[in-house]
């Protein structure tokens, strides 16, 4: 609830209401806390405060619960009870201005990038490949580079695979070792991640930043809600496809320095997803990232367990926290609690790791950055309750929002362009086009005239091994037939017995035979020698 006389109203506790200074909200923050503390229905006050104040929003809905904010409240005797502690009389339950978004593009406006866009090494994570294999990607993005070809989407990355890969030994000496192996690996993984439904987040038209930080006619700021039900199945592509928004906000905003409220605020729920298993390279580029956004105007909000999930360099920088309780029943959980204790300015009226592990639902430890940008004490609070609708909203809504959406159309059909599928499938064909063709050698069989003639069957040219064999079969069938019948009228004409015709038959038939095998097998030797020669 936003009050222009308090601020960013968050919070109540004994010492009065807790609110977010408008210039420090851009100082990041932290929201945390066990399952079932709290923390989603913390992340949709914060958010629908910023939006009363004209800020943007953009967060991941991992259940669906926070499409409910784009329809108004309603009393209930939870907000009843609980309206005397804030020291209000009549909440104006309101909705927000919401765009639903989908990577997969079933439940929002479709989020796509182009391979180039996301580059090599956020591709490499996404791909889970070693350090070698990311330098053979990083290889292929050079010559893309170098040879004007685009990288739309995932064909376009298998074509230029394949293509260095053939031409590997011409970039050797200049670039490295390009192996079949590391090729083939990188392959596999594309297909692994086309069959998780990758393939619809790389393409065209691609998702403009820009388009994050709009406002209604009313100057509210729109809440951009990513459905993350489906993506959160695949943990590396939600927080690569994150941490690539992040990293298009950083290097496509102007500085701005410090204002009086931020341009954005981004909520990245499940945030441990992004610490784990990057390289140290990537975590040095996150943490650069994260300490010089603000001065873009963005502030990023944290959202997780514990604050163990959240590296040290990067927990430093984060000003304003929301503490939900933690469970400590392990020695674990029990250091957990004394680090996330350890994180706030102490209160002598209470102990702080006391506090965490006795909080109640919708109760937290809060600490915001004051006007000089230090972090006050830390205060035991109980989170305002949201104006806006809590839990999910019908598919119905969903759909009526999607087409009331001031963006509709714009990214909801795919579009194709000439890259680098296209154009090396041209060359392709155009080399082979222009190869030479083998000549036709002549029959080296003399003295028979058919074997130089074109038989046809069925339309087709008859030629081969086979089609030889069956000649050389024809021909010697034809032969013994001759010869029997010769020897039949020869034997009538001369009277002699049936025992003498029947030995001159067998003796026919055995010649006749052995011209027939010696005929096959002078055929395949010809042919076989013939193949290995060439």
């Amino acid at each position: 609830m936003y009050d222009k006389e308090r601020g960013l109203y968050i919070a109540h506790s004994t010492a009065g209401t807790l609110c977010i200074t408008g210039k420090m909200a851009n100082r990041h923050g932290l929201i945390a806390g066990a399952t079932g503390t709290g923390k989603t229905v913390t992340l949709q006050v914060m958010a629908e405060t910023f939006c009363q104040t004209g800020v943007p929003c953009f967060m991941a809905d991992m259940k669906g619960d926070l499409s409910g904010i784009s329809q108004a409240g309603k009393m209930s005797g939870f907000i009843e009870k609980r309206l005397p502690e804030f020291g209000i009389e009549s909440p104006e339950f309101q909705s927000c201005p919401v765009r639903f978004y989908d990577v997969f593009g079933e439940q929002g406006h479709p989020m796509r990038t182009t391979v180039s866009s996301m580059g090599p090494q956020l591709l490499a994570r996404l791909l889970e490949l070693n350090e070698t294999q990311a330098g053979v990607m990083n290889i292929v993005f050079r010559i893309a580079d170098e040879r004007g070809l685009l990288l739309d989407d995932l064909k376009d990355l298998r074509s230029m695979l394949d293509w260095v890969s053939k031409h590997a030994k011409e970039y050797t000496t200049k670039y490295g070792n390009v192996s079949s192996a590391s090729v083939g690996a990188i392959q596999r993984a594309i297909l692994q991640l086309e069959n998780q439904g990758a393939d619809k987040f790389f393409g065209l038209p691609a998702f403009e930043i820009m388009d994050l930080l709009a406002r209604d006619e009313n100057g509210k700021g729109v809440m951009s809600v990513l459905a993350a039900d489906k993506l959160m199945l695949q943990p590396k592509m939600y927080s690569t496809f994150l941490l690539w928004l992040l990293s298009e906000l950083y290097s496509t905003l102007p500085e701005v320095g410090d204002m009086d409220k931020p341009k954005l605020v981004f909520f990245f729920d499940e945030a441990h997803m992004l610490f784990d298993g990057t390289s140290k390279a990537l975590l040095d580029k996150i943490e650069q990232v994260i300490r010089l956004i603000r001065s873009k105007g963005v502030g990023i909000y944290f959202i997780t367990q514990s604050p163990t999930d959240i590296p040290e360099n990067i927990l430093g920088q984060l000003g304003n926290r929301v503490q939900h309780a933690l469970r400590a029943y392990t020695p674990k959980d029990q250091k957990a609690v004394k680090t996330a204790a350890d994180t706030f300015r102490a209160n002598p009226a209470f102990k702080t790791d006391e506090a965490i592990m006795n909080l109640e639902t919708g109760e937290a430890l809060v600490s915001f950055l004051d006007e000089k940008g230090a972090p006050t004490m830390v205060e035991r609070a109980k989170v305002l309750f949201p104006l806006s609708q809590i839990g999910a909203i019908t598919e119905g809504q969903r759909l009526d929002i999607i087409k009331q959406s001031g963006i509709y159309g714009k990214y909801d059909n795919a579009v194709e362009r000439e890259s680098a599928f296209e154009v090396l499938i041209a060359e392709a064909e155009e080399a082979e086009a222009a190869a030479p063709q083998p000549a036709t050698t002549p029959s080296s069989t003399k003295g028979n005239g058919d074997e130089e003639k074109e038989e046809k069957s069925g339309g087709k040219k008859s030629s081969g091994i086979m089609g030889k064999v069956m000649k050389a079969i024809m021909t010697a069938i034809t032969s013994t037939l001759a010869a029997l019948v010769g020897t039949y009228v020869s034997n009538k004409v001369s009277g002699k017995k049936s025992r003498t015709r029947t030995s001159a038959k067998e003796k026919v038939v055995k010649n006749a035979t052995s011209a027939a095998t010696r005929t096959i097998t002078r055929e395949l030797t010809r042919d076989i020698l013939g193949n290995l020669i060439k």
